[in-house]
């Protein structure tokens, strides 16, 4: 309902410069000031508190010399027991007034450490700040007096820019207030005000279908009017937002496409693939079968569920590329052509291979031909011969990035891995990207790794890069590189404690940017009693939800099985080293072939060679995300309206008259093969044969609940201008019992609909406690 208040001429981001206005009592000469100078060297150029350990609240208080958007904040450190190991941010235009903006832990490191600070709310509306107060809550060791380093702002201070910052953010403010009072009104039944700060405000306390949906809900007890209502806000897709929130799961189909001649791609893992979404290709070259390297180049049409081979052996087409595996393919569909970089040398020279880089043309004059752009990257400024590294394109901006992979040399005592790379295609020209905060002070880079996930954002322009292996450890942390600042922020230190998959190598991911969704399919992982590598088939599929207000994993659940389902489950099996792209026109992950892991009898040790004992696979599916349609949504919140109908008509209309009310309408809307529904529409005429006052109502979850049944099934509870009940059969405890119930359904409903379309969700009442507690902390 309100539009995002975010300027659209956005200066570029600075160093913002502060002093320290006020501070918890500090230890001896570590006075607070010391933050201001960055001297790693100097041991005594700090911040500490005066107290040890957690129990007394310490902060510092800073005050910008501007107002400004504060966008990141920077800790220089000294590794050193003292460092702040967790600590919170509050920021705010006045000292009485602070908001927390960050919750977050430093590592016990001399590296300095950048986070992104948030400097727009959840209603999508920047705010503009003067004070930034920072509150250590303890440090890596609880006998040190817990101490700051270093700390520098970055973010806008300019001055045209912050004044049409908060000239919105008060607007907002404003607005907000006002809602919060007009939801107040119209819940205590209190109109004629209600209606006069609308008329006098211009302001809305929702959406107008959601307006009309409480008028002919709550105040009318029109139920044709209600459903109506309903059945257009599921068509104009005011319930989109909930349905990306429900519990996704997963429907997999085997695809059994052939090419001419009756063939598909043999059994392959380490192969690549990349998708043209526009013509629905999906192709595939290379990979290993466990005795060789392949060269052969395939394409899948989407559309034809058919298989073609494009080349049985690149290596003999006139410049086209070798056998490999552990490489990696990307499209460029400005230009429809596909990018070949990387490989696992199979030399055991003592002299270090040299990186090839090949270009495919897909479309144009030149379509079919391969083209060798370098026979070696590393000579022009470009990474080594590497391999389990990952490319991303940015088709946009004509840019390809390759991040990660160990490097081939045998030469090499211990394991060297290749870094963050950028080749320009229009000028043809390799770039060592090395990460730095806007303030030019040196931060933390991607850690190295292989067999990792990188995923690429056209809308945010972020490179996400998680998991992987590190030597022998299995990573589980997770960063994000944003192109055009070239920051790196890390997301996730460990996102299995945050509620996501166990740390994992050669797995797989793709993205769809226009959800904000990262799918994964797991890879190898081990368990916490054994350093062995595993295939876990219980936790295969996960879910990763970004953006700014959200960064949350869920697992990805199989398809439910239903009550005479004439269909079988179908699921691949756990695999590593396979290989997934996703068309973002049908919502479709395309998943083929990998290594099953090692084929054992049952019992037998597990003591066979690699490549030999290994199964590999050459099955093809598809996968789709099952989440409930729109039209449902639309039935629950029905079932929902003619529920508290029927809970009406139960004391005074006949009983026959319910009765068949019951059967009809309320269970022409119930999912019978439900158990949570079907257990409520029994529950339902259980109480109304029993002739019991109270009857269960159905709530949005899985919960039933018990409510007192009130008065006629068609009783207006409008309030005239003096406060009064008019059409209101019986007297006022009863019709306020009536309207509590409308209420309790209506705002039962609300959660179907996206909070910016609804009236607020926090009632202005209870803000009372939180501003009298505020005022006494």
């Amino acid at each position: 309902m309100n539009p995002a208040f975010i300027p659209t001429r956005r200066p570029p981001t600075t160093r913002l410069t502060y002093t320290i206005t006020a501070s918890s009592e500090h230890s001896h000469r570590y006075v607070p000031e010391n933050i201001l100078i960055n001297a790693p060297d100097d041991h005594s150029s700090r911040w500490s508190g005066v107290h040890e350990g957690s129990n007394v609240k310490q902060w510092l208080l800073l005050r910008l010399d501007l107002p400004s958007v504060v966008e990141s904040i920077t800790f220089g450190k000294v590794n050193h027991p003292c460092n702040v190991k967790e600590f919170k941010i509050y920021v705010g235009m006045t000292e009485a007034h602070m908001t927390e903006i960050l919750h977050a832990g430093l590592k016990n490191d001399a590296i300095p450490e950048t986070f992104p600070l948030r400097h727009i709310n959840s209603a999508g509306v920047c705010f503009p700040s003067l004070f930034l107060k920072i509150v250590p809550l303890s440090a890596h060791s609880p006998s040190f007096h817990v101490s700051i380093w270093y700390v520098a702002l970055a973010g806008i201070s300019d001055e045209t820019f912050i004044r049409e910052v908060k000239a919105k953010y008060d607007d907002h403010r404003e607005t907000a207030a006002l809602r919060h009072i007009l939801k107040h009104l119209r819940k205590r039944r209190f109109l004629a005000p209600f209606k006069s700060i609308i008329a006098n405000s211009g302001v809305e306390v929702e959406h107008p279908l959601v307006t009309q949906l409480y008028d002919g809900l709550v105040s009318k007890g029109d139920w044709l009017e209600a459903e109506s209502v309903l059945t257009r806000a599921s068509s104009q897709g005011l319930f989109d937002a909930y349905l990306h929130s429900t519990q996704p799961h997963s429907v997999w189909r085997r695809i059994y496409g052939l090419d001419p001649d009756g063939d598909v791609p043999s059994r392959r893992g380490g192969h690549a693939m990349c998708i043209d979404e526009a013509s629905g290709l999906i192709y595939m070259f290379g990979g290993w079968d466990g005795q060789k390297s392949l060269d052969d180049f395939w394409s899948y049409s989407i559309p034809e569920d058919r298989w073609r081979v494009l080349s049985r052996s690149a290596s003999k087409d006139k410049g086209g590329p070798g056998p490999r595996s552990c490489h990696k393919l990307v499209f460029d569909s400005k230009l429809g052509v596909i990018y070949l970089l990387g490989r696992l040398s199979e030399s055991d020279s003592i002299t270090e291979d040299n990186m090839d880089f090949y270009r495919y043309h897909v479309k144009g004059p030149n379509a079919g031909s391969w083209v060798l752009l370098s026979g070696d990257t590393a000579s022009s400024g470009g990474p080594p011969l590497i391999f389990d590294h990952q490319m991303a394109m940015d088709s946009a901006a004509q840019v390809l990035y390759v991040c990660g992979g160990r490097v081939n040399d045998s030469r090499a005592g211990e394991s060297r891995y290749s870094g963050l790379y950028s080749y320009d295609v229009a000028t043809n020209k390799w770039r060592l990207l090395q990460p730095t905060t806007n303030l030019g002070a040196p931060q933390p880079a991607i850690s190295r790794r292989l067999g990792h996930i990188m995923v690429f954002d056209p809308k945010g322009r972020v490179l996400y890069v998680f998991a992987g292996m590190e030597e022998e450890k299995y990573l589980s942390d997770m960063y994000a590189y944003h192109l055009d600042t070239n920051i790196v922020t890390e997301l996730f230190s460990n996102f299995t404690a945050s509620g996501g998959p166990d740390a994992a190598f050669a797995q797989r991911a793709v993205i769809d940017p226009s959800l904000q969704e990262i799918y994964l399919n797991c890879g190898l992982t081990r368990s916490q009693q054994s350093f062995l590598p595993r295939l876990d088939s219980d936790s295969m599929n996960w879910l990763f939800r970004y953006g700014d207000n959200q960064r949350v994993w869920s697992k990805i659940l199989p398809e439910e099985a239903r009550e005479n389902a004439e269909h079988t489950i179908q699921q691949p099996r756990a695999r590593y080293a396979h290989q997934m792209v996703y068309d973002s026109r049908t919502k479709t992950v395309y998943l083929h072939g990998g290594n099953a892991g090692r084929m054992l009898d049952p019992g037998s040790p597990d003591g066979g060679r690699d490549g030999l004992s290994e199964h590999r696979l050459d099955d093809f599916w598809s996968m789709q995300l099952k989440r409930p349609r729109p039209e449902e949504i639309a039935r629950r919140a029905i079932l929902e309206v003619r529920c508290q109908q029927f809970r009406e008509m139960c004391r005074d209309s006949p009983p026959v008259k319910a009765l068949r009310f019951l059967q009809t309408e309320v269970a022409e809307v119930v999912d019978h093969a439900c158990p949570t529904e079907s257990n409520t529409f029994r529950e339902l005429l259980t109480h109304l044969l029993s002739g019991q006052i109270n009857v269960p109502s159905r709530s949005t979850g899985d919960a039933t609940a018990t409510m007192v049944i009130a008065s006629s099934p068609h009783t207006d509870l409008t309030k005239d201008s003096q406060g009064e009940s008019s059409g209101v059969s019986g007297d006022d405890r009863l019709s306020q019992e009536i309207f509590e119930q409308r209420t309790e359904v209506f705002e039962r409903l609300l959660a179907f609909f996206p909070p910016d379309a609804t009236e607020p969700k926090s009632d202005l009442i209870d803000l009372i406690d939180w501003c009298e507690e505020s005022i006494h902390d």
